[in-house]
């Protein structure tokens, strides 16, 4: 077996011999990937904190948000040169950490970055801010006075490793709010966040030390919460335990910005299951239930359909089943873990034991599954890797109570339907707690800047100081031409 090492995270004033590190090792055929992550100690880390604190007053708060954007469009422009260091790194490596195919994890990356250039960014920054220059110094307010947008003294990442690349969205958004910042990296996919760092290093020196790329295992103990107690702000992604057990272990004047399990789901009204729309729309909902294999939050598990078309339900399930087969000779599904293929057997057991209300289609070993119910069923999680739900409904209304019921946890609504009923239905969706409709297809490609569980990326991130009109009016009989 061939064995390749890599060492992961990103330190600057530490050298590798100052450091303990960690070996995190992955096997993809006949390679054997060991990846080297750091381990701190809580002094060092005391003082990585420190460091990166320091330098972005010096270098990061002193640029406009226009040259940051800048700076970030270039390191984005290399990653998406398939010629570049970084993006050959990007494209040989995370398919080995993920397990995803290859191919797909080119096309993902290659849409996920286009979302990052300048044009991108501007909106990105625009939605959020009615005037983005509050962020680069004191502005006008309405009501008089004036206004300013301050970041994170120290603003915290925390990543979760079922999707590649994931941490360059809270990268992005900490350098947008010119944040010093230290990522913690997940042990499932431990690369790109160092990769980033030291790319963004090289395009614009002055960031070298602005940010830091670390690891401990777990939740961590000493080190961890010596980080956790000099940040301001944690941002961060995971199971649902693993968040609450990290909200319980900050200061409470720590702001807590969690993302935690969601469930997605489509609505496909009877417009869209006529002989020629029907193949094209199960098509396009495929490919929502490939990318990575549900594994985001964004991910489907169940389609409802709606009843009345040329096309049934029943026969959308099956066109469904046909696309994943392709997609699967094309993108074929990552190996399974034990307890994986346990969940998927089981899942596929449970449909099975429904009896006459619902149907599994396909080979019960086929790397994908689909399971068929003509009666309202619940959103319910699926065993993820390619199982999904397809619901027949007699009209699209009757599904709303029922992704109602579970509230905490809606996010993404894929919708093929007219006009009038996409208005009409994102409007009791969101009533219900959904913060994000797509088109079917788009479920699992985010636009760039969408308000991630319906919060505001970046103002979520700041504090507003504002100089009330009362300050400006008792200035001026101070000034030197008042005399």
């Amino acid at each position: 077996m061939k064995i390749e090492r890599i060492t992961a995270g990103y330190l600057p004033g530490l050298r590798d011999d100052e450091v303990q590190w960690q070996l995190l090792p992955f096997e993809r055929e006949d390679l054997r990937l060991e990846v080297s992550v750091p381990v701190l100690s809580a002094a060092q880390m005391r003082a990585l904190a420190d460091r990166v604190r320091q330098a972005a007053d010096c270098h990061l708060r002193v640029m406009t948000v226009a040259e940051i954007i800048a700076v970030i469009d270039q390191a984005i422009a290399r990653l998406l040169d398939r010629n570049d260091p970084y993006r050959q790194q990007a494209e040989a490596w995370l398919p080995v950490v993920s397990g995803y195919d290859a191919d797909m994890v080119r096309l993902g990356l290659t849409g996920y970055f286009k979302t990052f250039r300048a044009a991108q960014l501007r909106r990105f920054v625009a939605e959020d801010f009615a005037n983005p220059a509050v962020l680069d110094g004191f502005q006008p307010a309405a009501k008089g006075g004036a206004v300013r947008a301050f970041g994170p003294d120290l603003l915290v990442h925390s990543w979760a490793g079922n999707v590649p690349a994931l941490s360059l969205w809270s990268l992005v958004c900490g350098l947008l709010v010119k944040a010093p910042s230290i990522g913690k990296l997940a042990s499932a996919e431990p690369l790109f966040a160092g990769w980033f760092a030291r790319l963004l290093a090289e395009v614009h020196p002055p960031l070298a030390d602005c940010l830091a790329v670390v690891w401990w295992r777990g939740a961590g103990t000493e080190e961890a919460s010596t980080l956790y107690e000099r940040a301001d702000t944690v941002l961060a992604y995971g199971g649902n335990q693993t968040l609450d057990a990290l909200r319980r272990r900050l200061p409470v004047t720590t702001r807590f910005l969690p993302h935690g399990h969601k469930l997605g789901f489509g609505l496909i009204g009877a417009a869209a299951m006529d002989t020629l729309k029907a193949p094209a729309t199960a098509r396009l909902a495929a490919w929502d239930v490939m990318r990575y294999d549900q594994q985001g939050c964004y991910s489907p598990h169940v389609f409802y359909v709606e009843r009345g078309a040329s096309v049934s339900p029943r026969a959308f399930a099956d066109y469904l089943a046909a696309e994943l087969a392709n997609l699967q000779r094309r993108f074929a599904r990552r190996p399974l873990a034990l307890e994986e293929g346990t969940a998927v057997a089981k899942w596929q057991q449970s449909v099975e034991w429904a009896g006459d209300e619902q149907q599994l289609l396909g080979p019960v070993d086929a790397p994908w599954s689909v399971a068929y119910s003509d009666g309202l069923q619940p959103l319910t999680p699926t065993a993820l890797y390619r199982t999904i739900a397809v619901v027949g409904v007699d009209n699209l209304d009757a599904a709303v109570p029922v992704v109602a019921a579970q509230r905490e946890f809606l996010q993404t609504a894929g919708i093929a339907a007219t006009p009038e009923q996409l208005y009409r239905l994102a409007g009791l969706l969101g009533a219900a707690g959904v913060t994000r409709i797509s088109a079917i297809g788009s479920m699992s490609m985010p636009e760039a800047g969408w308000h991630h569980d319906g919060r505001f990326n970046l103002i979520d991130l700041v504090r507003m100081t504002e100089i009330e009109q009362s300050a400006e009016t008792a200035a001026q009989p101070l000034a030197p031409y008042s005399d």
